[in-house]
């Protein structure tokens, strides 16, 4: 890819995201409590339906309380398998919607729809679900960092003024292992909470770059040139240095120490290695080398990104972002109390008066103690789905939630929080690692909200 053309994305980028980030949906909210009744059935429109969304949507084919009434998708061959997907399942043909970026917003107009999943590129996610709550749909929205604080501030806002109901689809916080450890976290195990590691380490090279006709590997275009993800993940790979996809992690982390629950994210520090990973891939790739253009840009973002961050309680949390080496995959999971430990990555851990002195021990037997209930409860309707049952988890907890008329629990507050961790990290890193400052997104009510999320067995 030529340099002039980089730059002309970066341009088009930028300007789309302002135009972005300024819409928005003068309709009226939608206020829990105020005509809205649990349900047996919830009506949802599918935004983006490309390698994610349709996992998604075929997932939530498989229930029965769900129907799908609408697609949104700008790309015809992805529209057309979503198509296919719902009248495979026995669904009518639900109402299309495809003609340019904004097709969405007539989506939100239309009146049989409960609520709508979002599957979208990351710079669309904030004001499609800004949009969907004005229009009073409930969201379900996939995850990634933020383009701006303001943003951040946008979508708390609209969900504070709206009450809509608003998940973030966090799959890895029901991880079977990570809610065993939750459960015994719960129960005092570890005693109590003093340090927390998570992050997103995970070898993306052939997401990042594919051959423009698969969804992974095979080439090394991304743009214009890829497919799918390559399309527009790896341009913020171009122009963005910071922990780009904090969710995985912070998730999990968030629930041990009850963020936006009786405590709070205060402040985070983040540097950045050299970036070679990218670069690398590209110049020793079959259909790259030395001359391809790819293997001539300068990639921002750092190889390998940590950010340290304070919360009001006094836990410290590090994170990593790790996606442009070749590695095994992990979330890197540690949890650290007075009383104990737990890593994922060497799947073992320590009890002190349990466990031998001074020695790990395996996991397994524990986790298997631990069971969560919500495991123990549908480990049988999860089999199968994707990224090992998760995302089956996830999705049951949005639609429930949804069905009976209670918070959901994994919510606004929470998505604005976390995804708050890209800009900041990207601040501290361009100042030389200085701290910089959470919003309090809940204006002081993280005082007095108290914990829900996976508190038995219900979802």
């Amino acid at each position: 890819m030529p340099k002039i053309s980089i730059k002309m994305k970066r341009r088009k980028f930028i300007k789309d995201s302002s135009i972005i980030a300024g819409l928005s949906v003068a309709t009226n909210g939608f206020t829990i409590g105020s005509g809205y009744f649990a349900k047996d059935k919830i009506r949802l429109g599918f935004i983006g339906v490309g390698a994610r969304g349709l996992g998604t949507l075929q997932l939530a084919l498989l229930r029965k309380d769900v129907e799908v009434t609408a697609i949104c998708d700008i790309d015809p061959i992805t529209l057309s398998k979503a198509v296919k997907a719902v009248e495979k399942a026995g669904q009518k043909k639900p109402q299309i919607y495809s003609d340019g970026p904004y097709a969405y917003k007539k989506l939100l107009e239309q009146k049989d729809i409960d609520g709508v999943f979002i599957c979208t590129p990351w710079e669309w996610h904030t004001p499609m679900s800004v949009d969907a709550m004005q229009a009073g749909k409930a969201v379900a929205c996939e995850v990634a960092g933020a383009m701006s604080i303001d943003e951040c501030w946008q979508l708390g806002r609209t969900y504070e003024r709206t009450m809509t109901p608003f998940m973030i689809l966090e799959n890895v916080c029901y991880r079977r292992d990570v809610m065993a450890v939750l459960n015994m976290a719960r129960q005092g195990m570890f005693g109590e909470m003093i340090h927390l590691e998570g992050g997103y380490q995970h070898d993306l090279r052939e997401v990042k770059f594919n051959d423009g006709v698969n969804y992974y590997g095979g080439g090394v275009e991304f743009g214009d040139k890829g497919y799918s993800e390559a399309r527009w993940r790896t341009t913020h790979s171009v122009f963005r240095n910071g922990d780009l996809y904090p969710t995985h992690g912070i998730g999990p982390v968030g629930s041990y120490i009850n963020n936006n629950r009786g405590n709070r994210f205060e402040y985070l520090t983040s540097m950045a290695s050299k970036s070679r990973g990218l670069r690398d891939y590209v110049k020793n790739h079959p259909k790259g080398g030395e001359d391809h253009p790819n293997a001539k840009i300068n990639y921002r973002l750092g190889d390998v990104v940590t950010t340290n961050i304070m919360t009001a309680n006094g836990e410290t949390i590090t994170l990593s972002h790790d996606t442009n080496l070749p590695r095994p995959y992990s979330l890197g999971f540690r949890v650290q109390g007075t009383k104990g430990i737990w890593m994922d990555v060497n799947k073992s851990l320590y009890i002190e008066g349990k466990s031998p002195a001074h020695k790990w021990e395996l996991a397994e037997p524990y986790l298997n103690e631990y069971d969560h209930p919500l495991w123990k409860k549908y480990a049988g309707d999860a089999s199968g789905a994707g990224h090992g049952g998760m995302d089956w988890f996830v999705m049951n907890a949005f639609i429930e939630a949804y069905k009976r008329n209670e918070p959901m629990p994994l919510d606004g507050y929470d998505h604005a929080s976390w995804a708050a961790i890209t800009c900041l990290s990207e601040q501290s890193i361009a100042q030389g690692g200085e701290p910089q400052a959470f919003p309090d997104f809940t204006d002081g009510k993280w005082m007095t909200r108290k914990p829900i999320f996976a508190l038995n067995d219900s979802y």
